[in-house]
């Protein structure tokens, strides 16, 4: 199955991230949790607008848009969406005009979550920003912005949609079949083992990408998805069904078996873009041990994940943990009403 760089590589694509993102240790962290040993793979540093996973993923969906013809393109995702502010940014840089949705997903949310973090980023990019008032309905998210891009081609317009619905061909989750060769290369230069690692679990075109991508270059490490937004059953279709359209997309037999996707959804309370007492607590012991920033949606909640886990026995004893940050450090300026209740509670993990 080697032959799945070559095939991704045959993909349309342009260049977006700063590649390779670096590979290390997390000495503080793993001494904090006592039973293994974690580093980090930095995809926080992937550069495009304050940087995060989804430059891998924009890389082929642009691509493909840029294959195509197109003079603007299209999404949806939530408020504090980094997917959105990193099409924003992708999209002016590839010359291209940007037509941003978000949709009302996390609820009781203050004046700075509307207009601080990302949000203020969008506007910076000039994006044109619409609102979709449901926060659970891909298939009406994914319509809407169709109505959008058909009344862009009234216009004269070339527009590209990036879709939000499991149902379309996981394009962006080639950018993870890259970047699970990135990491055995690395892994290989750097002389490390690693046993595990853990992700975020959304969309899953991050985790799937980079599942498929190890198994297909016959690697056995074990991948956990952290749920950010479902249930683990409801995940585990999720990233099964991806699985099957990313075969289908680069014309291979399916490599990831039922017993490859493993997800844990014991962070995932109060629900998506919503912070626990446990996400702020990783959060906070990952800036005081490291000094590195994680996201209340998604790194944060991966992290709290992983920590639980380990408390859980989950590993094995002294096992090498890789955790994949993927970005999102904007959303923490909308979120500074609820961290400073935890702050004020709880000044230091």
């Amino acid at each position: 199955m080697n032959d799945i760089v070559s095939r991704v590589a045959a993909e349309p694509r342009v260049s977006l991230a700063h590649l390779p993102t670096p590979l290390h240790a997390l000495p503080n962290l793993s001494r904090e949790i006592g039973n293994i040993s974690v580093s980090v793979k930095r995809d926080d540093c992937t550069g495009l607008a304050m940087g995060g996973n989804k430059a891998r993923q924009l890389e082929f969906y642009l691509g493909e848009a840029h294959h195509a013809g197109a003079d603007c393109v299209l999404i949806t995702g939530a408020v504090q969406s980094n997917y959105v502010r990193a099409t924003a940014a992708a999209a002016r840089q590839l010359g291209m005009n940007c037509h941003v949705q978000l949709e009302d997903r996390v609820p009781d949310v203050d004046a700075t979550y509307r207009r601080s973090g990302n949000v203020l980023l969008d506007r910076l990019f000039g994006a044109t920003i619409h609102s979709y008032p449901e926060g659970e309905d891909e298939t009406g998210a994914d319509r809407q912005l169709e109505t959008i891009a058909a009344q862009l081609r009234r216009d004269g317009r070339r527009p590209y949609v990036i879709h939000l619905g499991a149902a379309y061909p996981p394009r962006g989750a080639l950018g993870y079949v890259d970047a699970a060769a990135e990491i055995l290369s690395q892994l290989s230069e750097q002389s490390l083992r690693v046993d595990d690692i853990v992700i975020p679990s959304g969309s899953s075109h991050t985790h799937t990408g980079l599942l498929f991508g190890l198994r297909a270059l016959g690697s056995p490490i074990r991948v956990t998805g952290i749920c950010v937004r479902r249930s683990a059953e409801q995940q585990h279709h999720r990233v099964g069904d991806c699985a099957a359209k990313l075969a289908s997309l680069v014309g291979i037999a399916n490599v990831v078996g039922d017993g490859d996707i493993q997800v844990y959804d014991g962070s995932l309370a109060p629900g998506y873009g919503r912070v626990s007492e446990s996400v702020w607590r990783a959060i906070a012991t990952t800036a005081q041990t490291e000094g590195v920033l994680l996201d209340p949606v998604y790194s944060g909640k991966t992290m709290a994940g992983l920590l639980a886990l380990a408390v859980d026995g989950y590993f094995k004893p002294s096992a090498s943990v890789l955790f994949v940050h993927t970005g999102g450090v904007p959303a923490l300026f909308a979120y500074e009403t609820a961290f400073e209740e935890f702050m004020n509670a709880s000044p230091t993990p």
